[in-house]
């Protein structure tokens, strides 16, 4: 069985042919973004990470492999757990990019995704 292709990259980046479906995985639309020039096929808000743990993490290096770990938990909850599932249709479908606005994208809530998406 071949690994589904899922990618991680930053919303403000220009599409690609391969990208395949785009889907924003960001509670918050991306500061100086038009809804217009975004190239989304979705936006799965519910599906981020709840407010408090986004805020405890900080995107704080030190804190990824626990926040990382506290996100899973959460994705186990019954909304994000109904978007994930989503998302592992549309990976199905052929190749699927998750988006965020974050400056590091490889520690980002799209990054957790694209690792339970994989594998």
């Amino acid at each position: 069985m071949s690994k589904r292709r899922v990618q991680v990259r930053r919303v403000y980046d220009a599409p690609e042919s391969a990208d395949g479906a785009r889907v924003l995985v960001d509670r918050l639309w991306p500061r100086g973004l038009r809804k217009d020039r975004a190239h989304l096929d979705d936006w799965l808000k519910q599906i981020s990470p709840s407010t408090e743990l986004r805020k405890w993490y900080s995107h704080d290096p030190d804190r990824y492999d626990e926040f990382a770990e506290r996100y899973r938990s959460e994705l186990e909850e019954p909304e994000r757990a109904e978007a994930l599932d989503q998302l592992r249709a549309l990976a199905k479908e052929g190749p699927l990019t998750l988006l965020t606005a974050t400056k590091r994208s490889d520690i980002s809530e799209a990054a957790v995704l694209a690792d339970i998406l994989q594998s």
